[in-house]
C-alpha cells in the first residue's frame, strides 16, 4: 500500500508548492500598490480636514468684491501670503488630481483584480490538466511495467528461438550439404545413363550394320552362283523342270533358300519363248537394292545420321484478318499464364501457366470449349510448341527439363532431362523426332525424340530466352542482348547480331526470310535473313515489354506484327509500312505473357498474368 500512496503525496504536495509561489509571485506585484494606495487614502483624509478647517464661516469672509480701499495698504506682509481663495482653489486642484490618480489607482486594481481572476481560471484549469495527467502518467507508469515484463519474457522467448535458429540452420547445412552429394550423384548417374544410352544406341546400329553386311554378303554369294551357273531351257515343260530339277540338285544350289526357288520356278512357268538366268539376278537385285534403301532410312534415326523424313507442310492463309474484339474470355489457369500455341488446325489451342497444367482448347462457335488438360509436368510451363503433323506437344518448364504429351493422352509421354537450369523455350524442328531446348543454365540442346537423347549440346555465354528452328539453322535469343545462328550440320554459331535490351521472344516467319524479336527496350525488330540485317523496328506509345518471357509474333502471311503490352494492351504493326496498325484494350487487367496467331489467320489468342487466356476475331 505504501507504492500508490507515494505517488499521490508527492503530487499533493507539489500542488501546494506551485500554489505557494504563485502567491508569493502575485503578492509581490501588490506589494508597492497596496501602501501606496493607503498612503493616497491617508493623504486624502488629512486633505479634507485641512480643507474643513480652512473653510471660513460665513460671518468671517468677506467677499473681495467689498473690499476696500484700505485694505490695499494693509501691511507689507500683504503680497506674502496667499488668501483662503487661492489656497482653496489650489487644494481643490490637488484634490481633484489626487481623485483622478485614485480613480487611475481603482481602475488598475480593478483591472488587477480580473487579471487575477483569470490567472487563477487558468490555474485551476492547469491543476486540473496537472491531476489527468499524473493520472495518466501513473497508467503509463503501470503500462510501462506490464510491457517491460512482456518485453522480457519476448527477450527469453527470442532467445530460445535464436538457439533452436541455429540449431536448424546447422541442420539446413547438413541437409544442404547432404543434398548437393545427392545432386552430384544424380548428375553422375545421369551422364553415366545418357553414356550408357548412346553406347548401346551405337552397339545397336553396329549390330544393324553388321546383321546388314553379313545379309548382304550373303546376297552378294548367291547373286555370285546364281551368275555362274548355266540354265539349258529347252522348248518341252517336262524338260524345263527337269533341268530346274537337275540344277536344284547340284550342292551350289541346295544353299539358295526355298523362296528364292519358288519364286525363280513361278517366272519360269510363264509363257515365253526363251530366257536366261539373269533374269533372276535382276530380280534380286532389285530386292537387294530395296533393302539397302530401307537400312539406310532405318539408320536416319541413329545418333550419328541425319534424318531426311521433314513433316508435311502445314497451309498458311493469303491475307490474315486483323482481329477487332474480344470474342470470349476465360480465367483458365490458376495462376499466371505464360504460354500459348495454335495447332495447325487452327481450331486446337493449348496454354500453360504456373500451376502446371496445360489446357486444350477447341474453338467452337467463336468460343473456347475445353477440351483436355496435361498433367504431370514438374515446374511452371515456360513454353508451348505443337508439331507440325498436330499429334504432339512439347512444353518447357521451370523443373530443368522439357516434357513431350501425345495430344489425347493426359500423362506425359517422354521426359526431356539434362539441363541444369530452368528451360525457356522448347520448340520442334521441321524433320520428324527431333526438337530443340533452350535454357537458363546458357545451353541449347538438340534431342532425338525417338530415343529422348540429347543428340547435341551448345554451350553459349549467355541466358537462353526463346529459340526457332528453320530447316538447317537454330535461332537463339539471349539476356546479353544477342541473337545468335547456328547451323545444325556443324558445331560452331554462324553469326551474331546484337540488339538493345534482353531478347524475351523469336517468330520466324512461314517463308524463313524473317525473324521477328521482341526485346526489353520495348521494340520488336523485324531482321532480314537473306542480308542478316535490322529491316525494321517497331516502337508505339504506351508499349512496354512486360516481363523477360514477353511473346511476339509475325502473322501467318508476315504481313503483321502482334505484341502485348504491360498494361494489357495487344499492339499489332503492318510490317510493310512499319506503322502502328492497331491497338486493342479491354479484357486484359496484367501484362500481358504471350500471344498467337492460328495458321488461317483468322483468330488470335493472348494469355495475361492474371489467369485470362481471351480470343480475339
Amino acid at each position: 500500500m505504501a507504492g500508490p500512496a507515494a505517488p499521490g503525496a508527492r503530487w499533493k504536495r507539489h500542488i501546494v508548492r506551485q500554489l505557494r509561489q504563485r502567491d508569493r509571485a502575485q503578492k509581490a506585484l501588490f506589494l508597492d500598490l497596496v501602501p501606496a494606495y493607503n498612503r493616497l487614502l491617508e493623504k486624502a483624509e488629512l486633505l479634507d480636514k485641512f480643507s474643513e478647517k480652512l473653510q471660513p464661516e460665513p460671518n468671517d469672509v468677506t467677499p473681495a468684491t467689498h473690499q476696500g480701499p484700505w485694505e490695499k495698504d494693509s501691511g507689507p506682509d500683504s503680497d506674502q501670503v496667499p488668501s483662503l481663495a487661492t489656497l482653496r482653489v489650489k487644494w481643490q486642484k490637488k484634490e481633484e488630481r489626487l481623485q483622478l490618480v485614485c480613480g487611475e489607482m481603482a481602475y488598475q486594481v480593478v483591472e488587477k483584480t480580473a487579471a487575477l481572476g483569470a490567472l487563477e481560471l487558468k490555474l485551476q484549469e492547469r491543476q486540473s490538466r496537472l491531476a489527468a495527467l499524473e493520472v495518466r502518467v501513473a497508467q503509463l507508469r503501470e503500462a510501462r511495467a506490464q510491457q517491460a515484463g512482456q518485453v522480457a519474457e519476448l527477450q527469453a522467448r527470442n532467445a530460445e528461438q535464436r538457439l533452436a535458429y541455429e540449431a536448424l540452420r546447422a541442420n539446413t547445412r547438413l541437409q544442404e550439404a547432404t543434398l548437393r552429394g545427392l545432386q552430384e550423384q544424380a548428375g553422375d548417374l545421369l551422364e553415366r545413363l545418357v553414356q550408357r544410352k548412346a553406347r548401346a544406341a551405337a552397339e545397336r546400329n553396329l549390330r544393324n550394320e553388321r546383321r546388314e553386311r553379313a545379309k548382304q554378303a550373303q546376297v552378294s554369294q548367291e547373286l555370285k552362283k546364281a551368275a555362274r551357273r548355266t540354265v539349258s531351257i529347252s522348248e518341252s515343260p517336262s524338260t524345263l523342270g527337269s533341268g530346274i530339277r537337275e540344277e536344284a540338285e547340284t550342292p551350289a544350289l541346295a544353299a539358295e533358300p526355298e523362296s528364292l526357288e519358288r519364286e525363280a520356278c513361278e517366272k519360269w512357268k510363264r509363257p515365253f519363248r526363251s530366257a536366261s538366268a539373269t533374269s533372276l539376278t535382276l530380280s534380286r537385285c532389285v530386292d537387294v537394292v530395296k533393302g539397302l534403301l530401307d537400312f539406310k532410312k532405318r539408320r536416319g534415326h541413329s545418333i550419328g545420321g541425319a534424318s531426311e523424313q521433314r513433316y508435311q507442310s502445314i497451309p498458311v492463309c493469303v491475307v490474315a484478318r486483323l482481329p477487332t474484339r474480344a470474342q470470349d474470355v476465360l480465367a483458365a489457369h490458376l495462376s499466371e499464364v505464360s504460354a500459348v500455341c495454335f495447332g495447325p488446325s487452327s481450331s486446337l489451342v493449348a496454354t500453360g501457366g504456373a500451376d502446371r497444367l496445360i489446357h486444350l482448347w477447341n474453338i467452337v462457335g467463336g468460343r473456347l470449349k475445353a477440351n483436355q488438360t496435361l498433367e504431370g509436368a514438374g515446374g511452371s510451363i515456360t513454353s508451348v510448341d505443337f508439331d507440325p503433323s498436330g499429334a504432339q506437344l512439347l512444353a518447357a518448364t521451370y523443373n530443368r527439363a522439357a516434357q513431350l504429351w501425345k495430344v489425347g493422352e493426359a500423362q506425359s509421354k517422354e521426359t526431356l532431362s539434362g539441363h541444369k537450369d530452368k528451360v525457356t523455350a522448347a520448340k520442334f524442328k521441321l524433320t520428324r523426332h527431333q526438337a530443340v531446348t533452350g535454357s537458363r543454365d546458357r545451353t541449347v540442346k538438340e534431342w532425338d525424340l525417338g530415343r529422348a537423347y540429347c543428340s547435341r549440346t551448345i554451350n553459349v555465354l549467355s541466358y537462353c530466352n526463346d529459340v526457332v528452328c528453320g530447316d538447317h539453322i537454330i535461332i537463339s535469343g539471349h539476356n546479353d542482348q544477342k541473337i545468335r545462328f547456328w547451323d545444325s550440320r556443324g558445331p560452331h554459331c554462324t553469326q551474331v547480331i546484337p540488339v538493345q535490351g534482353r531478347v524475351t521472344s523469336l517468330s520466324l516467319s512461314h517463308d524463313q526470310l524473317h525473324l521477328l524479336s521482341c526485346s526489353r527496350d520495348d521494340t520488336l525488330k523485324v531482321i532480314d535473313l537473306r542480308v542478316s540485317n535490322i529491316r525494321q523496328v517497331f516502337r508505339a506509345d504506351g508499349f512496354k515489354c512486360g516481363s523477360d518471357w514477353t511473346k511476339a509474333v509475325f502473322s501467318p502471311d508476315r504481313s503483321y506484327a502482334l505484341a502485348g503490352s504491360w498494361d494489357g494492351a495487344l499492339y499489332i504493326w503492318n510490317v510493310d509500312t512499319g506503322k502502328l496498325e492497331s491497338s486493342l484494350r479491354g479484357p486484359h487487367c496484367a501484362a500481358v505473357n504471350a500471344v498467337a496467331w492460328c495458321y488461317s489467320g483468322s483468330s488470335v489468342v493472348s494469355v495475361d498474368q492474371g489467369r485470362k487466356v481471351v480470343l480475339w476475331h
